[in-house]
């Protein structure tokens, strides 16, 4: 998502390198390009203008520190404006058990996916989700949560027939709680800004349920229209949060950075992608570290931990220290680091190559290797030494790859195999040299 906000302000700040303090002088350059980007990513021109003048008065006339270099003394100070700008503080839900939550937003947000997401999070966090259609215009709505709510094995309420809104909220209440839920999320009907009828009837419906949490799901995608989206419904519901949807894609991150400074509501979840599981809390220090390229750890060992078996984790790394690994195990790997997200997203995470690209079509050419493997048996993912001629055919013919891409997987994993053997007989300098030699080539597809 920040990808050119991220390369452009890392641009900025190598222009300090070299200086021995910060001045009006070599600042000014510096802190226009700072702003540029900020533009560039759409952040409202009133947002980044003050944070620019933040970051300025705290830089000017500063000595630098001792071993510090005046880029890096500069990335701290505007590591927390950026912080400060996403919103300081905690963005915890209300800790009320029954937990009401009301969604709201316009149509297209993400609403019902989100309810769903947000729902099996919570699920994880120990609470009894039961989650409420109240979407009396859209039957579909109703339909895509129903199926969500029984794929997550969420409690689930709707009333096909009746079109009173809050209502429908009341019976939905006392049905969730004779269910012994304890978080109850209301999902209402996407509607326009200017659309008087449909927020008069949520404004109802929330006097009805009386909600611990009324929180807005914005597509990240509308950018500085997000922010006006967010005042308007703020206005009318007193918000308590927002959820930005759609930030996987191309979207560059203006709605994000400009939405808690102009509203003052804080952002308490992101959503990152269509799974239900592409969905995560919002840390504003985290956010603010992946912006300035230092990656973020936390939330990758987070994901690690919960997508990834501890004792299978184990049990391969066992493996490769024997040099036992086969393509089978190589599948069960590339199907575990699936879970984690796209392999941009997860180079996003590690700090110093938050900046940096994969080739085009790196996940493509993951599922391609995923698709090679799955074409083989078990038997020849064990000992590919048996795949000969015809058995690589209908390999690459069951894959839809050419037979070249075969023999280049089969290669590759050879030369991998070799590393290990290397690794457990400690041949450490004709280890470096074969590293050397697959870089050359590529690397070895998927990995």
């Amino acid at each position: 998502m920040f990808d050119s906000l991220t390369e452009k302000l890392g641009n900025a700040l190598r222009n300090l390198r070299g200086v021995s303090k910060l001045t009006d002088e070599n600042m000014a350059a510096a802190l226009q390009e700072v702003r540029t980007a900020l533009l560039s990513a759409d952040v409202h021109f009133k947002v980044a203008r003050e944070f620019v003048d933040r970051v300025q008065l705290q830089c000017v006339g500063q000595d630098v520190l001792k071993g510090v270099a005046p880029g890096q003394q500069v990335v701290k100070i505007i590591h927390d404006e950026l912080v400060r700008l996403l919103g300081e503080g905690t963005t915890d839900l209300s800790p009320a058990r029954p937990l009401k939550i009301l969604m709201v937003g316009l149509h297209g947000s993400g609403k019902t996916t989100s309810t769903a997401k947000l729902g099996k999070l919570l699920k994880k966090r120990g609470y009894r989700p039961f989650v409420v259609g109240v979407d009396v215009y859209r039957p579909a709505a109703i339909d895509q949560l129903e199926i969500l709510a029984k794929q997550e094995e969420l409690g689930f309420y709707a009333d096909r027939v009746s079109k009173d809104v809050p209502a429908i909220g009341a019976t939905a209440l006392t049905a969730g709680l004779a269910a012994s839920a304890d978080c109850i999320i209301f999902d209402t009907a996407g509607r326009l800004q200017i659309d008087a009828d449909l927020i008069e009837e949520v404004k109802r419906l929330r006097a009805r349920i009386q909600p611990d949490e009324v929180l807005l799901v914005a597509d990240g995608a509308l950018g500085q229209e997000a922010v006006n989206v967010a005042k308007t419904f703020h206005e009318a519901l007193q918000l308590t949060g927002l959820i930005l949807t759609k930030l996987d894609g191309d979207t560059r991150g203006g709605a994000a950075l400009s939405i808690k400074s102009v509203t003052g509501v804080p952002i308490k979840f992101i959503g990152t992608g269509e799974k239900t599981a592409d969905f995560e809390p919002f840390y504003p220090d985290r956010l603010a570290s992946r912006i300035l390229g230092m990656g973020d750890v936390v939330s990758l060992v987070e994901k690690a931990q919960e997508t990834i078996d501890q004792k299978e984790a184990e049990k391969m790394a066992e493996k490769m220290r024997k040099a036992e690994f086969d393509l089978e195990d190589f599948l069960a790997q590339m199907q575990q680091v699936k879970k984690l997200g796209s392999m941009q997203s997860i180079m996003g995470m590690i700090p110093g190559m938050s900046g940096m690209q994969l080739p085009e079509g790196a996940d493509k050419q993951m599922a391609r290797t995923e698709a090679i493997i799955k074409s083989m048996t078990k038997q020849e993912r064990k000992k590919p030494d048996i795949l000969n001629g015809s058995r690589r055919k209908r390999i690459a013919d069951g894959s839809g790859v050419k037979i070249v891409e075969v023999n280049q997987l089969l290669k590759q994993f050879q030369q991998m195999q070799q590393m290990m053997k290397m690794m457990k007989g400690g041949g450490g300098k004709k280890l470096m040299r074969q590293m050397e030699a697959m870089k050359g080539k590529g690397g070895f597809p998927g990995m």
